[in-house]
């Protein structure tokens, strides 16, 4: 059982199983939610077991697709926790722990400010992989 949360503890979550797919998004509005690295999981591994009426929701306005969740007490990003879909991505930063999981790809590397350097050899789009 893997376990995240919030930076304050007031959100708790599980997976049972952790996903294969991990990326990097350097748009603007991901930097500035500070949730930048992604994990996608399946809704139906994922739970959260505390906090789900201290999750707040900051809906996605053109262009951007992506709701992003984040608890309402200290403000910790969690990805799209509370979507509809069959997955999500889920902030990276918000799983306890280490995990065993390499990032495969940058997304929108050309709105990534010029003091960032990126640091692995995962794949890198200028726009988002699934759109370009």
């Amino acid at each position: 059982m893997i376990k995240g949360s919030c930076c304050c503890g007031t959100v708790k979550f599980e997976l049972t199983e952790m996903s294969s797919m991990m990326g990097t998004c350097h748009c603007t509005r991901c930097r500035k939610v500070g949730a930048s690295t992604l994990v996608f999981v399946k809704a139906e591994a994922f739970r959260i077991t505390q906090g789900r009426d201290q999750i707040s929701t900051y809906y996605a306005e053109p262009p951007y697709n992506y709701d992003r969740c984040f608890c309402s007490i200290c403000g910790t990003a969690l990805g799209e926790i509370l979507s509809k879909e069959e997955s999500f991505p889920l902030a990276v930063n918000c799983i306890d722990g280490d995990i065993e999981l390499e990032n495969k790809f940058h997304e929108l590397v050309s709105e990534k400010p010029d003091w960032l350097k990126i640091g692995d050899s995962a794949k890198q789009f200028d726009e988002h992989p699934f759109e370009s």
